[in-house]
């Protein structure tokens, strides 16, 4: 049975956790052990009651997680909080989280598999950060209303912002929040952007600097990396592994 040591230290190295800077909340690698043994791997975008009530229940006993559940603490150990940190405790499930540098990885990142999922591939990246580039940009040929239909088949939720040009030569990514590659993506010699959320302003910012934007939603742009890096830890370990779903239409 392998050990839950074994599991972290893949985790750690595949992802190159320690050269990333992140928020201190973010709080990357391993946020709550278990016993020291894995019968099961999960997957889930977020920490929370749900998701840990719903590994628990199938048997996983390695959660990773891209949004981990530490962004507000120290907080006291009562009600949600403890609620939560108690069902990973009685369920002997170990959480591991692990944020930018899963949207960074060039193989198993948000970014690159978002890229790779429209039949794109990323060769350079942007938005700099000490691990490496956070953001990934993709040479295409798509036209703009392609662009469009293929994530309108990918996602069930898809706001599109079409000021730019009809046949973007590059499209950017950047999963979940993408208000900091909107500013650069000119700079960059890209108008088109896949990303998962912005704020009302940017609506004007793309109509004055003829940007493409395409919101596909926070979540949904995050399940990618978590499922990569569990099925290929699944594998090199032998274990099963399970995507907990929490259907978060944000």
């Amino acid at each position: 049975m392998p050990k839950l040591s074994d599991l972290v230290a893949y985790c750690d190295r595949r992802t190159r956790r320690a050269a990333f800077k992140d928020s201190p909340g973010a709080f990357n690698g391993l946020q709550m052990a278990n016993s020291g043994r894995v019968t099961k791997i999960g997957a889930a975008v977020d920490a929370g009651l749900a998701p840990f009530q719903q590994a628990v229940a199938a048997g996983v006993d390695f959660l990773i997680v891209h949004h981990g559940m530490f962004w507000d603490m120290p907080r006291p150990l009562t009600g949600p909080v403890y609620e939560r940190v108690a069902m990973l405790v009685r369920g002997n499930c170990a959480l591991y989280s692990n944020h930018l540098p899963l949207d960074s990885h060039p193989q198993i990142g948000n970014n690159a598999l978002l890229a790779r999922q429209l039949g794109l591939t990323a060769r350079r990246g942007f938005l700099p950060n000490e691990g490496g580039p956070i953001g990934r940009i993709a040479p295409s040929r798509l036209p703009r209303a392609a662009l469009r239909a293929k994530l309108e088949k990918l996602y069930p939720r898809v706001t599109a912002i079409e000021c730019g040009s009809a046949a973007p030569r590059a499209i950017a990514f950047c999963s979940g929040n993408g208000a900091s590659a909107v500013p650069v993506l000119l700079a960059e010699g890209v108008d088109t952007l896949v990303t998962g959320e912005l704020r009302e302003d940017v609506f004007n910012r793309a109509q004055e600097e003829k940007l493409n934007l395409y919101l596909c939603g926070h979540y949904a742009t995050e399940v990618h990396a978590v499922k990569a890096l569990a099925a290929e830890l699944a594998a090199k370990f032998g274990l099963p592994w399970e995507f907990i779903a929490t259907d978060n239409p944000l």
